[in-house]
């Protein structure tokens, strides 16, 4: 059976109770041998389970333990799927993983497309490096719902965008996996000119058929950096162009509404603040079943601001601070500092837009601001108590911004503690008065 090095125990948990140690071996659970995750938490989840361990010193240990359904054994692996992460097999002609600047952290530059870690992290799959085997897999393990890079079901036109033979099959797999109950969350990666259109008509379609087994199709620009140096010729949305999208994507929210009640396809924010139009109210997002992606942020914030907002009486507040966002949200933060500088007299936000020139001009969301920029844009400028920042900016388990200077470096170098805030609306507005 294929041994696996355990790494670490997590503290008060059961595998520390039954003396299981940093340096030991997992052999089985069960009597059944474990490849990956996914075997190792299918084994683990019923309330009374077997686990043979392998000690340092070569005894074998047999264990019955008794817990809690789905608790977990505090076992820390070395790596997190157990096994190696899969490589993705696509050359995508838009993928910003290509575009980055030399030197980057190893980390940001492995490509994966695992189904796995679409399950256990959220990460969207291709499924080009997936076979019956892997979806009989995600079906025995009911994976649900799985996230899914589509962005056209023409074949040819997906496979010219993946540089994959094998991508003309996404249909097919789609089908295998809602048919066995399996919910599917579908993104598309628009890019002018290659699969919006016609094209994007036809996914659309495609993909709402599926209804309501495909519960979200969520569309995002291309986001393009300096870095193209002989990669396929790509260009951004411009006004008009958002524009249209918008409309198009509308159009078909009315028409799938009619016939099924929902929605099912949006865009990202980041069409609605190229184009000019008011983002859409709460409702129209009705699960934000693709939030992460950017689909319906904006309105998720402003509900949770406005309402919590109500919650507080005014008062003065002598407090000033500053919030750093991207070029794309600077107005619509602008304007939520103005709600609350009106709220709270005395209370003084600086609003700066933070140019990228780590990945170039044409990256204008927040959550890729790195240190470097952080500090070119605001070494100048009037700063007061704190730095106020979207914590998806940072690396959550090393504290580092994109281009590896950490939050100590840049708190540093612009004399200024850092905050930071999550998406949530009310957190937003506890962070910039608490303690005032």
């Amino acid at each position: 059976m294929k041994k696996i090095p355990i790494k670490d125990i997590q503290k008060n948990s059961i595998a520390e109770e039954m003396e299981i140690e940093s340096g030991d071996y997992l052999l089985s659970i069960n009597e059944q041998e474990i490849k990956d995750i996914l075997d190792y938490k299918f084994q683990i989840f019923d309330d009374f389970i077997t686990v043979q361990i392998e000690k340092k010193d070569g005894e074998i240990w047999d264990l019955e333990i008794e817990k809690e359904d789905n608790e977990d054994l505090g076992l820390i692996f070395e790596e997190e799927l157990i096994d190696k992460p899969r490589n993705c097999a696509n050359k995508c002609i838009f993928c910003f993983m290509d575009q980055l600047p030399p030197h980057v952290r190893e980390t940001l530059v492995f490509k994966d497309d695992d189904f796995r870690l679409s399950f256990i992290s959220g990460n969207y799959v291709t499924l080009t490096n997936s076979g019956y085997r892997d979806l009989e897999r995600i079906v025995k393990y009911h994976l649900s719902p799985i996230n899914i890079s589509v962005h056209a079901t023409d074949g040819e036109v997906r496979k010219m965008m993946l540089q994959n033979k094998n991508a003309d099959k996404i249909l097919e797999y789609i089908d295998y996996l809602t048919t066995n109950g399996i919910v599917v969350n579908a993104q598309i990666v628009l890019c002018p000119g290659i699969n919006d259109g016609k094209i994007l008509d036809k996914t659309i379609e495609d993909l709402s058929k599926f209804y309501p087994m495909i519960s979200c199709i969520a569309i995002v620009p291309v986001g393009l950096t300096k870095y193209r140096e002989n990669l396929y010729p790509l260009t951004t949305y411009d006004k008009e162009g958002a524009k249209k999208v918008v409309k198009q994507v509308e159009d078909w929210q009315k028409v799938l509404k009619e016939q099924t009640g929902s929605n099912t396809v949006f865009v990202a924010d980041e069409f609605y603040m190229k184009a000019g139009i008011p983002i859409p109210p709460y409702e129209t997002y009705e699960d934000f079943g693709q939030l992460e992606d950017g689909i319906g942020l904006m309105a998720f914030f402003t509900k949770e601001f406005d309402e919590y907002l109500k919650t507080i009486e005014s008062r003065e507040i002598h407090r000033t601070i500053t919030i750093a966002t991207g070029k794309i949200t600077y107005d619509y933060m602008r304007e939520k500092a103005d709600i609350l500088q009106k709220k709270f007299p005395g209370l003084t936000i600086h609003v700066y837009a933070i140019e990228n020139t780590f990945f170039g001009p044409e990256i204008i969301v927040t959550g890729l601001i790195t240190g470097g920029d952080l500090i070119k844009g605001l070494q100048d400028k009037e700063l007061g108590e704190f730095l106020l920042l979207d914590e998806k900016i940072i690396k959550q388990d090393e504290q580092l911004f994109l281009d590896d200077m950490s939050v100590e470096e840049v708190k540093n170098q612009l004399h200024i503690p850092i905050v930071f805030s999550n998406c949530h609306g009310d957190d937003f507005i506890k962070k910039c008065i608490e303690n005032a």
